[in-house]
């Protein structure tokens, strides 16, 4: 083999080492660190309030539940109908745009942003609990994709057989990026903190008064569909 051909083959290698490391290797191994299930309060943690985004250290700014203007969680729980059988979620990656239906009739459309750094999961869901706040973190520091979020708001994680609860999926208000329409997630749903809060209550399970509940037979949780292809941007 010529010097020539040598050069050209350790020049090919380092670009697709290159193209790996910035494409592949983040989408590969960014994924969110699972969730305990026994330590979800959906409480907010008013002595950590400064997380990390991809290296950006980010408050949580957003106004905590007991500091609601007086009504407000009972008015926005009575917005459109009130028949939660008959509620679902779409969730269309390729579009980046949430659609929220009553029987036929759409109610709401949103942008989102799904999973850059790690696929969002495709298929049927139901949601399992809804956390006015908790905690999310995972990525990775080596490839700057690590993320430590306090108080992430309006959290409503989703399950199925295929899905388990303790991946930690979910639609949820977003503080640290305001890009919705383009993916910027490890896996989740983002949300416009105002768009995730009418979600909130709109959805099931019913609060029933509570900040945070989870499904139950009685009071089973919104379907969610999730299909399309996650543009890679």
């Amino acid at each position: 083999m010529t010097t020539v051909a040598k050069l050209a083959g350790a020049i090919l290698l380092l670009i697709i080492g290159i193209y790996l490391y910035q494409n592949v290797l983040p989408y590969k191994l960014s994924a969110q660190t699972p969730i305990n299930l026994d330590k979800l309060t959906g409480e907010y943690d008013r002595i950590e309030e400064t997380g990390v985004y991809l290296g950006q250290n980010v408050s949580s700014y957003f106004i905590p539940e007991p500091n609601l203007p007086a009504g407000r969680q009972g008015k926005l729980a009575q917005v459109l109908g009130t028949d939660s059988s008959n509620k679902r979620i779409e969730v269309d990656l390729t579009n980046q745009k949430l659609y929220a239906f009553e029987g036929d009739q759409k109610v709401y459309e949103f942008l989102v942003s799904t999973g850059k750094w790690s696929p969002t999961p495709t298929g049927i869901f139901r949601i399992w609990i809804k956390l006015r706040a908790t905690k999310m973190s995972g990525g990775s520091k080596a490839l700057n994709t690590y993320y430590y979020l306090p108080n992430v708001p309006f959290v409503m994680y989703f399950a199925n057989d295929q899905i388990p609860s303790w991946r930690g999926y979910g639609l949820h208000g977003t503080y640290w990026h305001n890009n919705f329409g383009h993916p910027m997630s490890h896996g989740c749903v983002n949300m416009r903190i105002e768009d995730a809060e009418k979600l909130y209550y709109w959805t099931t399970p019913e609060l029933q008064g509570k900040n945070t509940t989870k499904a139950t037979a009685d009071n089973p949780g919104t379907t969610i569909i999730i299909y399309g292809t996650t543009p890679r941007e």
